[in-house]
């Protein structure tokens, strides 16, 4: 008879996570006790306090290499280089998006989310709750909770916790979508649509663990990649469960065919929650994606990389040709964010045998991710400030002439558009340098050339941007709002990033080329 062995839980090395969870907690806890008045102010300091320490921690365990790298909570999470990378990604983003969350001054006193989101638009009790001045200062304990569930879900090292930090991630961003304080059917559609979506894909991914856990006996990533070498079942459970699992993790990419519900949502969201999903939540996913590929189905390389390789080509050419079509700017986006998921996975598919494989895919796609990070949380913080009587102005025509009206204001935002589209002396061109030379290396020199080719078609979309900025007569009634620094810091430091990543990648470039090798 085995011995009972008691549960070990790394407090230290787990800290970055528990400070945010925590942090989360109390946040509802301030919902519960603090009086209406202070609890925006409370909300704020909370979680910039939450992340900030977080981040310390986060630092601190990682110059410790020796007590802080390996499997931790018997197993369930690995803690190696690619975590580190991907939890200080997150929690940079995670806190500039936040204080795009935390801006007041556009909305005369009010943030950007609605003062009863729960009341059916248009309703005696939400103007009620409008003309009090009511706010949902509960969408800050709700986005740190979600950021720890992206924080357990590129770390989890085994498919059970995985699931379960998808559902941390992802049930806080259902209710985020619907809390527009503007356009409330169209938000509240959008968080229906995300909802019912979002737990089909969570369906598939179970159903799919449940078949993989058939063919290995286990859910440990490193068990099953041992079941595929020495296989003791046939191999249609793995090959069936591995299709299901790629449904769930390609639905929170953001991947055609799974892309769908990305343009609603982007649109109908809040533009601040629009930001924070749209890098946070894909760098989660891609982080999740890379590791279960990597590290459970490497050996079944074969197998999903043809595969991984059509759906990256159809991802891309998605994005980049519906994206030429588009007349609002939110849209635009988000069909840019379907293409870059392309672009992304263009890296992961040129993966190839062996650590220096792993260390070239990962190490591009995490350089990647940051620099569209950056560009990202800047340039949805530029679309709450362009505004009308209305409020903000998602039609692209609304945008003409912004050039004259703020030249400051356009010329980041062109800034950004270039980095989008991959333009030399951006970050976005050495992000697109790097996944194209890990696809190369790999092998699947077609599909660099097919990417570079729809790479010059997407740069049509975001100079046409800039020409009608620049170029076209200002559009009437449309101004620029005056934000305060909580939308400002964000949009500067992605303007600068932008350029100082496309100027000097060197350092972030070695930085995820030294730590991108994953633990089993």
């Amino acid at each position: 008879m085995n011995p009972i062995t008691a549960p070990t839980f790394e407090w230290l090395q787990l800290a970055p996570v528990l400070v945010v969870l925590v942090a989360g907690c109390i946040g509802i806890g301030v919902e519960a006790l603090v009086p209406r008045r202070w609890r925006f102010l409370s909300q704020v300091v909370l979680f910039e306090i939450g992340i900030g320490i977080a981040f310390v921690l986060l630092v601190l365990s990682w110059i410790q290499p020796k007590n802080s790298l390996g499997l931790m909570v018997m197993g369930s999470i690995s803690l190696d280089g690619p975590s580190y990378l991907m939890w200080g990604a997150l929690l940079v983003f995670g806190l500039l998006s936040l204080l795009v969350f935390a801006e007041r001054d556009l909305n005369n006193g009010a943030t950007s989310f609605a003062a009863s989101a729960a009341s059916v638009p248009g309703s005696p009790a939400e103007a009620e709750a409008t003309a009090a001045r009511h706010e949902h200062t509960e969408v800050f304990p709700l986005a740190l909770l979600s950021l720890s569930g992206m924080m357990v879900f590129v770390a989890a090292n085994d498919l059970l916790t995985a699931f379960v930090a998808l559902e941390v991630m992802s049930l806080p961003l259902y209710l985020l979508s619907g809390m527009a304080r503007r356009r409330r059917l169209l938000s509240q559609e959008a968080a229906l649509k995300y909802f019912l979506l979002g737990a089909l894909s969570s369906a598939f991914f179970l159903f799919g663990v449940a078949l993989v856990y058939g063919f290995a006996g286990s859910f440990d990533l490193a068990r099953i990649s041992d079941a595929i070498a020495d296989p003791v079942y046939g191999r249609g459970l793995l090959y069936t469960g591995m299709a299901f699992i790629a449904v769930g993790l390609l639905f929170k990419i953001g991947a055609v065919p799974f892309h769908n519900w990305v343009p609603d949502v982007y649109v109908g969201a809040p533009t601040p929650v629009t930001g924070f999903m749209a890098i946070c939540t894909k760098l989660a996913a891609v982080g999740a994606t890379v590791r279960v590929l990597f590290v459970a189905f490497g050996a079944e390389r074969w197998s999903w990389q043809p595969l991984l390789a059509t759906v990256a080509v159809i991802t891309m050419a998605v994005g980049v040709v519906v994206a030429l079509t588009q007349t609002d700017m939110k849209r635009l986006l988000a069909y840019s964010s379907i293409s870059h998921a392309g672009f992304i996975l263009v890296a992961a598919v040129g993966a190839t045998a062996g650590v220096t494989g792993q260390v070239n895919s990962f190490g591009s796609i995490l350089f990647y991710l940051v620099a569209y990070g950056f560009a990202t949380v800047a340039a949805f913080a530029i679309v709450t400030m362009v505004r009308n009587q209305a409020g903000e102005v998602h039609e692209i025509a609304g945008w003409a002439g912004l050039g004259r009206k703020n030249p400051l204001l356009a010329g980041i935002f062109a800034v950004l558009m270039l980095s989008f589209a991959g333009i030399p002396l951006t970050g976005g061109f050495i992000g697109k340098w790097a996944v194209f030379s890990a696809a190369w290396r790999g092998g699947y020199s077609w599909l660099v050339v097919a990417a570079v080719a729809l790479s010059l078609v997407a740069a049509y979309v975001y100079l046409r941007v800039i020409v009608l900025m620049f170029f076209a007569e200002p559009a009437e009634g449309v101004t620029v709002g005056r934000a305060s620094g909580m939308t400002w810091v964000p949009v500067a430091l992605g303007a600068l990033a932008s350029a100082y990543l496309g100027l000097f990648p060197g350092p972030l470039l070695d930085l995820v080329t030294s730590a991108s090798t994953f633990l089993r």
